[in-house]
């Protein structure tokens, strides 16, 4: 491990033991502070991204990242709201999630404490930066963010105007800091702090995330790529169908809860593809279709890779399929786990459809690019868990806090 990743470490435990025993109110005064930095420092921040999308754009990056690395006044004011939403969210940290007295007389509380130190490795979107900032600050953890080579200037200019309110709010700069190192060993530095860091949460693409599993010796929670699915039953309501549809794939296609495979009962094949491969093709979107799907002019025909790829972009692979239980058996086959939609009139078809998909998020009668913190009302986010042990789904406030076993005595002994 090298000496540079064990001082950052060491600082980072450091603080987050500071960190575990702030108020509530300080927190927040100071995700408040973090956020006016970030607005007051929206011109040195764009400046920064401005550098890094040009020198992403003259390396041929794709455009989805590109869109990703992207950043506007808009979305740094996002940036900041989303810390002043975690600010306003209930503190985590030392609630009871259970607790009883035992017959011997103990009393024994279950009470939510922090990781400690929490390292997040991700791709392009300097938004992650200031997210994930945020959410372990106020779930009493500090935080060791490895972003991209691309992003490195913007988040170099996140993280230092984050620092500085820290310190100016009375809490540990450390508690935000960028792991050193450039490159894939550098971040393979980081994987390997286990006893320094004390858990590793990857976001972004399928390649890093199986790296991250793969080889760190560090704790993983993981966050999953998107292959997200829509099926459209028999029962369902075709103009609501539409919108949905519409909805998912075309609303922001490069993330990752974003529709990449839609499912249309044969049913209603007949009334509903003519009318969806027009908007779809209408919206800019190649569709990778089936044989129904390929009687339709400029369809392409879908193949075996298809039906597991996240396309982050404007293509869809499709299919009819004969009835739920087909839809169900396809989507077990190629779902990455994230979030899947039916929609159905029918409750008895929402009720199969969301006991059977086994994934993160099921919607029904409801958009995939749904599967959201924000949207649900956690704040920022993490990530998307796609894993089933400690946290699945977006990943909020208590998803980032262990728990400990709390047992108060009066002179008990065993």
């Amino acid at each position: 491990m090298s000496e540079q990743i064990v001082q950052v470490a060491t600082r980072a435990r450091e603080a987050a033991a500071v960190l575990a025993l702030a108020t509530r109110a300080s927190k927040d005064a100071a995700l408040e502070a973090m956020a006016g930095a970030l607005l007051d420092g929206s011109d040195e921040i764009l400046a920064a991204n401005a550098e890094d999308v040009a020198a992403a754009e003259q390396a041929g990056t794709p455009a989805h990242l590109i869109d990703r690395l992207r950043l506007d006044s808009g979305r740094v004011a996002s940036m900041a709201q989303g810390l002043r939403d975690v600010a306003g969210l209930p503190d985590p940290v030392g609630e009871v999630l259970r607790g009883s007295t035992l017959a011997n007389g103990l009393e024994l509380r279950q009470v939510r404490v922090p990781f400690g130190v929490v390292g997040i490795i991700y791709e392009a979107r300097p938004n992650v930066t200031a997210d994930a900032a945020g959410l372990c600050l106020k779930s009493g953890n500090a935080v060791l963010l490895r972003g991209s080579s691309s992003a490195l200037r913007s988040n170099t200019a996140v993280v230092g105007l984050l620092r500085e309110s820290l310190a100016a709010s009375g809490l540990p700069a450390d508690c935000v800091q960028l792991a050193p190192g450039e490159g894939h060993d550098a971040v393979k530095e980081l994987m390997r702090a286990r006893g320094l860091v004390d858990v590793l949460i990857p976001r972004g693409g399928a390649g890093l995330i199986r790296s991250v599993v793969e080889e760190s010796t560090v704790p993983v929670i993981e966050t999953g790529v998107g292959n997200c699915h829509v099926y459209v039953d028999a029962a369902a309501e075709l103009d609501m169908a539409l919108a949905i549809v519409m909805n998912s794939k075309t609303q922001r296609t490069s993330v990752c809860n974003a529709a990449e495979s839609l499912l249309v009962h044969a049913s209603v094949a007949d009334e509903f593809l003519p009318t969806v491969v027009q908007a779809l093709q209408a919206a800019g979107v190649t569709i990778h279709g089936d044989a129904a799907f390929c009687a339709y002019e400029g369809v392409v025909p879908a193949t075996d890779e298809d039906w597991d790829t996240e396309y982050l972009g404007l293509e869809i692979s499709a299919a009819v399929v004969p009835d739920l239980d087909a839809a169900v058996a396809h989507i077990r086959r190629h779902s990455s786990g994230h979030t899947e939609a039916i929609v159905t009139g029918s409750q008895a078809a929402a009720r199969r459809f969301t006991a059977e998909v086994d994934s993160a998020a099921v919607m029904v009668n409801a958009s995939t690019r749904f599967t959201d913190g924000g949207e649900f009302g956690f704040g920022a986010e993490i990530g998307i868990s796609t894993q089933k042990l400690h946290a699945r789904g977006p990943m909020g406030l208590p998803e980032m806090t262990s728990t400990k076993y709390v047992v108060t005595g009066d002179g008990h002994v065993r």
